[in-house]
């Protein structure tokens, strides 16, 4: 639907609608490829395996590719403890080195539960505008193709 809504045909009434993910890549002039997985419909006990690796291989495919990663959880919902877990597990790597995994404009629900959980290893934003923001400031050297931090954070 033009709303980014899924279709009444998509989904199943009294039913979580089921996840999608798509990757989209970018190059913006001041951050340099910026690679935003948008994630949409309902992470669940049933699927939080399946997302958790679809963002653990966009961290890696990102990583590999030298862009940055997004998740854009705009459209997505946590539906329980699992799908926490889900997030946490796929950005566990990110945690370990120092780095985080910006998360764009979650729903207030899920805003509130990953503030609540405390994972290390994501940064929520309000906007991809913000998130644009502070990858420039912290990716300025290497957007003038000067020495910097390699993409994901600073402490490479």
């Amino acid at each position: 639907m033009e709303n980014g809504q899924l279709s009444r045909a998509r989904t199943r009434p009294g039913r979580p609608t089921p996840l999608l993910t798509q990757t989209v890549h970018a190059h913006r002039p001041e951050t340099g490829a910026v690679s935003v997985l948008k994630a949409r419909g309902t992470v669940d006990a049933s699927n939080a395996i399946a997302f958790s690796e679809a963002v653990a291989e966009h961290i890696a495919h990102a990583d590999r590719a030298g862009e940055l990663p997004v998740l854009d959880m705009t459209e997505a919902y946590l539906a329980c403890a699992a799908a926490v877990r889900a997030v946490d597990r796929a950005t566990a790597v990110l945690a370990f080195s120092g780095r985080v995994l910006p998360v764009v404009q979650p729903r207030p629900h899920v805003r509130e539960t990953l503030r609540t959980a405390g994972l290390p290893g994501i940064r929520v934003y309000a906007t991809m505008a913000s998130v644009l923001a502070a990858l420039k400031s912290l990716y300025a050297p290497q957007a003038r193709g000067c020495a910097g931090p390699r993409p994901g954070g600073p402490s490479w």
